[in-house]
């Protein structure tokens, strides 16, 4: 997981860091491998202090992701302090960097992760990384709950998982028995 935050980082970088002038050239690389490092440790941070509906709502689509979430928001404030503390930038800097960040790479992890169409890395996974690898303790509860809730529980099972990525595929291609009739002309 820590890699494609990473790549994310990296990808929405350019503009909160790397075209910031307030942020020091030489500081760019660490400036977005510490947000990196920042956002997943918060995460984890929200986890162990038992904050998982505002998380799972993240996860599951249920909330925005912008300013306005409690977990962007918590996120912007630990990123934000440890920018200043660690590279000597103004609250306003670093606070610009983080919500210039923050969002985009959070909005792309849930994407990646809700991608039925890319196996890499799964909802589960991000679960698993944030909570220490017990992700299908409270939290992925939490996520199959407010999932379902919301249209994503597509086999009617109770919880969302790569089954409901299935059912998803077979139900807009009229599942295997549709593709087979189609192949051979029935």
């Amino acid at each position: 997981m820590f890699e494609q935050l990473t790549q994310l980082v990296q990808q929405f970088g350019t503009d909160a860091v790397v075209n910031n002038n307030a942020v020091p050239n030489e500081q760019n690389e660490a400036v977005m491998e510490e947000a990196g490092c920042s956002i997943l440790s918060g995460l984890k941070d929200m986890v162990a202090g038992g904050n998982l509906g505002d998380i799972a709502g993240m996860l599951s689509g249920k909330t925005p992701i912008d300013m306005n979430n409690p977990v962007v928001a918590e996120l912007a404030g630990k990123v934000t302090g440890n920018l200043g503390s660690k590279f000597g930038l103004s609250p306003e800097v670093a606070g610009g960097v983080a919500d210039g960040l923050i969002p985009k790479v959070l909005g792309g992890l849930v994407n990646k992760a809700n991608d039925t169409g890319d196996s890499s890395f799964q909802i589960s996974d991000l679960v698993n990384a944030i909570s220490g690898g017990s992700g299908n303790s409270g939290l992925m509860d939490a996520v199959s709950k407010y999932g379902g809730q919301f249209g994503l529980d597509q086999n009617a099972d109770g919880k969302v998982d790569a089954g409901d990525a299935m059912a998803a595929v077979t139900k807009n291609t009229g599942g295997l028995g549709g593709l087979l009739g189609k192949l051979f002309g029935r």
